[in-house]
């Protein structure tokens, strides 16, 4: 069996047994990631750098990021790349090539074939209509792996079978696949679409969409122009890699320039619509991992919160207050909910607290 056919059988089988992902690294052997756990691949020889080189060969081949001339190349000097992979009969993957140490290494998350729903990821009711907003920012916020992409997934698809639109999608790269419902739904993939995720933003205003997903803020240019796009009557859609509400308006802020922050608080306080925060752990059973959020719904006083940076710091308080009137929740109202209905084990809800003595502490009040 070749290299490549070799690959191919280690996705069907990490799909078989559930693993999120595939690590590839030369000088040792395939792993998975199941349960949160790297296991190694058991039978197989390990990755030479020729072997991990002729996976990357066959993964930018498929990506049409680059010319058949270019491959070679393109993998002579690789740094890093982000794209996606895909196996008949066996699904796709959201793929990240990097160099170490003079060699390719590689993980592949493995991607749903079905866009889930708000129920199926045991996400809140609340985001129904968060999803459902006219106009303005919508965030997802969350560390890498904590189940971003499947909730903004969820929330196109909801969209998508009840809302009469244009969504248009930038991201880096397609994970998820929407076929048009009652929306149109145009996808745009970083690398083979459109040159970057500013350019396409831009190109998405032409567009007449009702709703731009935006895979990422990563840079000053796109996040200037998803705040236009969300002030000019649009619905967008994005991630930030950031832990909670506070953290993340801080982080957007202090990507412009002194001078303008406080203009852009203004701007946030007028436009964000939601932020939402994720984490996923372990099951209590063992079966999986279960997410565990926190929302904020920007209120009249919530905006104040964002738009005075002395006064953003108590914006955790304000949504642990508007959980009976606005759906919202602190991560550790949740991680109660959670764990008094026995999905998570006392010392995960612990450690996942935002302040782990107060949540011991309000235990005593339940």
């Amino acid at each position: 069996m070749s290299t490549v056919e070799t690959f191919d059988a280690v996705l069907k089988k990490a799909q078989e047994i559930g693993a999120s992902d595939v690590h590839i690294c030369a000088g040792g052997p395939f792993r998975l990631r199941v349960r949160g756990q790297m296991v190694p691949v058991a039978g197989l020889p390990n990755l030479s750098p020729d072997d991990t080189l002729e996976i990357g060969r066959r993964i930018l081949r498929q990506s049409r990021r680059y010319t058949e001339d270019a491959i070679e190349d393109a993998l002579a000097t690789l740094q890093d790349v982000d794209c996606s992979y895909s196996v008949v009969g066996v699904g796709r993957f959201r793929v990240n090539l990097c160099s170490q140490r003079g060699s390719l290494s590689a993980v592949l998350r493995s991607i749903a074939g079905e866009i889930p729903t708000f129920e199926s990821l045991g996400l809140p009711p609340v985001l129904e209509q968060v999803a459902m907003e006219e106009r303005g920012l919508v965030l997802l916020t969350g560390t890498t792996g904590s189940g971003k992409s499947s909730t903004l997934a969820a929330m196109v698809g909801y969209v998508n079978a009840r809302k009469a639109g244009k969504i248009v999608t930038i991201e880096d790269p397609i994970e998820f696949l929407h076929r048009d419902g009652k929306s149109n739904v145009i996808q745009r993939e970083i690398g083979s679409d459109t040159a970057s995720f500013d350019a396409a933003l831009r190109a998405a205003l032409r567009q007449d969409p009702d709703i731009i997903l935006v895979g990422e803020m990563r840079d000053r240019a796109t996040i200037d122009i998803a705040l236009k796009a969300a002030e000019t009557g649009h619905l967008v859609f994005s991630t930030v890699h950031t832990v909670d509400a506070a953290r993340t308006i801080n982080r957007l802020v202090s990507v412009f320039d002194a001078a303008e922050q406080d203009g852009v608080r203004l701007r946030l306080a007028e436009s964000l619509r939601a932020v939402i925060s994720q984490r996923l752990l372990p099951r209590a059973d063992g079966q999986g991992r279960v997410v565990a959020v926190e929302v904020m719904r920007n209120t009249a006083t919530i905006a104040e919160c964002i738009a005075v940076a002395d006064k953003t710091g108590e914006i955790r308080d304000h949504v642990a207050d508007g959980r009976t009137q606005y759906g919202m929740q602190t991560f550790d109202q949740h991680l109660m909910e959670l764990f008094q209905r026995e999905q998570i084990t006392l010392d995960v809800a612990k450690g996942a607290a935002t302040s782990p003595a107060d949540f011991e502490r309000n235990l005593q009040f339940q």
